[in-house]
């Protein structure tokens, strides 16, 4: 689940743990007794930095951030965290307080959890009530409940996963949400519910269906053309992509669209498509692909008919083979 996942992202982490979080190595600045507000950096008299101003068996904070920014540290920050990642460890640091215990759901604003086989998006990431951004790319995730998203959230990027259906991520959208990925799933609609319109993502700015198996152009574009805030779109790698007219059509379509599947749309581009979006009839439901094969080496030719001696009981070999092409 999501949850579990989380877990051990924070534990990867290790805001509670030396250089980070409270412990003997900085009692002293975050002691009640001796700061004026509990939880607040409190450095004492001295300047920040001098080694009489920190405690006997304690560590200053400049000397803890070393240990977090330094790459051979033991402690530097693991392989492959965002830049939030390292904020929120130099946050545990400096001041504690903030990332303790169910405080630390408070501060993320950018999460990002990829590759960690995550199946379940579950209630625990209503916990993160300030999330803006959310990236669970490459994880095993096949259906998503909105119900289960942050208010907050703008970007949700699910690239590489197994989501089939939308139906569950617009029973409760996020309305404020303005870049959906959805890259190298399994849809294959438009939904029957037409989960791609302005009545669920009024705010879409951004969205991402490349690589999945779209077929209807006329159906997505129909949906798609609610949006009123959309410029971003890209669709290469579906089915639909191999229509003649595929990109003038969208072009001519979508008038307010910016980039599609990553190439800029330029005054020429429109000028040279103006029109085409009033000719359905162009749009053909099926393409032809011819396959040539020029030349195999290293098989035996099956075609070749074998030359025995008169009287030979050696066995007859024959050879037959089986191409396959995927699309």
């Amino acid at each position: 689940s999501f949850s579990a996942a989380f877990r051990r992202h924070l534990q990867r982490l290790g805001l509670q743990n030396f250089p980070c979080g409270l412990g003997s190595w900085n009692k002293s600045r975050f002691d009640a007794r001796s700061s004026p507000c509990r939880g607040q950096l409190w450095l004492g008299a001295h300047p920040a930095g001098q080694d009489d101003a920190v405690p006997l068996g304690e560590e200053s904070p400049e000397a803890l951030m070393e240990l977090l920014s330094d790459r051979h540290s033991p402690w530097a920050l693991p392989p492959g965290c965002s830049p939030q990642d390292q904020h929120l460890r130099e946050m545990a640091v400096l001041a504690p307080e903030l990332v303790h215990g169910s405080n630390v759901f408070r501060v993320f604003r950018s999460l990002r959890i990829v590759g960690k086989g995550v199946e379940e998006i579950d209630e625990g990431l209503l916990q993160l009530q300030q999330l803006e951004e959310l990236i669970l790319s490459a994880n095993q995730i096949s259906s998503i409940t909105s119900a289960n998203l942050p208010r907050t959230l703008k970007v949700l990027e699910l690239c590489c996963n197994a989501v089939a259906d939308l139906q569950d991520l617009c029973v409760r959208p996020a309305l404020e949400l303005q870049h959906l990925g959805l890259g190298y799933n399994r849809l294959c609609g438009p939904s029957r519910d037409s989960c791609l319109t302005a009545d669920f993502w009024p705010s879409l700015v951004s969205l991402d269906l490349s690589f999945n198996n779209f077929t209807d152009l006329l159906g997505l574009v129909s949906q798609l053309s609610s949006l009123p805030k959309l410029r971003i779109l890209v669709l290469q790698g579906n089915p639909l992509a191999l229509i003649p007219t595929y990109r003038g059509f969208l072009v001519d379509s979508l008038p307010k669209l910016s980039v599609l599947d990553d190439i800029h749309i330029g005054p020429d581009e429109r000028h040279r498509f103006n029109g085409l979006a009033r000719q359905p009839e162009l749009i053909r439901s099926e393409a032809r692909v011819v396959v040539s094969i020029g030349e195999i080496k290293g098989v035996p030719d099956p075609s070749a008919p074998q030359q025995l001696e008169a009287g030979s009981k050696a066995p007859v070999i024959t050879y037959s083979y089986c191409v396959t092409y995927e699309f």
